[in-house]
């Protein structure tokens, strides 16, 4: 482990900070880095040509960053900052070097991966099944167990600006439905989402509630 830490700060080019709403990757751009998120919140998004977005997942400390890209291709998504973020830099081109001196860390670059696809899925199911009321409390939970994984958040409580606009742009939903939907929920005692705070009192109710299957409560490799 000393040796694998001590090659990953060899990697590793320096820390970037950005600020909430600075882009950290621009959809179209080709990224010659890699980065790992220390401190913050960030949300991956595509953009369509008429300008609506879509956010595809929201990232917490430890997640990667850039390597959903293909390696000789421009981004297909962008990436912007909700908090004032702090990301570790890594070279892209040395990518090959670490998944083939380390092998323990490729095995960890797997892992996320596929958690991250586990994500994404629940996400489509989210799209495509679930009622507004559902999505939401599946967003809620989703965000505050991703914020207690990584000392974000606890005891149900995240504290994050989240705008009605960004919650309809993950969900599928207009702003009227969304506002209505989260009062609905407000009023069931399921979850309490303001524009600084998520609050979910009762985790497990509002997961029955939103049909949930996937533990995200996991213990995660950090690189």
């Amino acid at each position: 482990m000393l040796a694998q830490r001590e090659w990953i700060e060899a990697y590793k080019a320096g820390e970037a900070r950005f600020a909430r709403g600075e882009q950290v990757m621009r959809q179209g751009a080709r990224a010659n880095r890699l980065y790992t998120v220390l401190q913050g919140v960030l949300i991956r998004y595509r953009l369509l040509e008429d300008g609506r977005r879509q956010i595809l997942n929201f990232l917490f400390p430890g997640d990667l960053i850039g390597l959903q890209a293909a390696f000789d291709a421009e981004l297909s998504h962008g990436v912007e900052a909700m908090t004032d973020t702090r990301l570790c830099i890594f070279p892209r081109d040395r990518f090959f070097d670490l998944a083939t001196t380390h092998p323990r860390l490729s095995f960890d670059l797997t892992w996320l991966a596929s958690r991250e696809e586990a994500a994404l899925e629940e996400h489509i199911v989210s799209l495509g099944q679930r009622s507004a009321q559902e999505r939401l409390a599946y967003l809620a939970v989703f965000l505050v167990q991703r914020g207690a994984a990584t000392g974000v958040s606890r005891e149900g409580v995240l504290a994050l600006t989240v705008t009605q606009s960004q919650i309809a742009d993950m969900l599928g939903l207009s702003l009227v439905h969304t506002n209505r939907s989260l009062q609905a929920l407000r009023r069931q005692g399921l979850v309490d989402w303001s524009l600084s705070t998520i609050i979910v009192p009762d985790l497990a109710a509002a997961r029955a509630f939103a049909g949930m299957e996937v533990d995200i409560s996991l213990k995660r490799p950090y690189i």
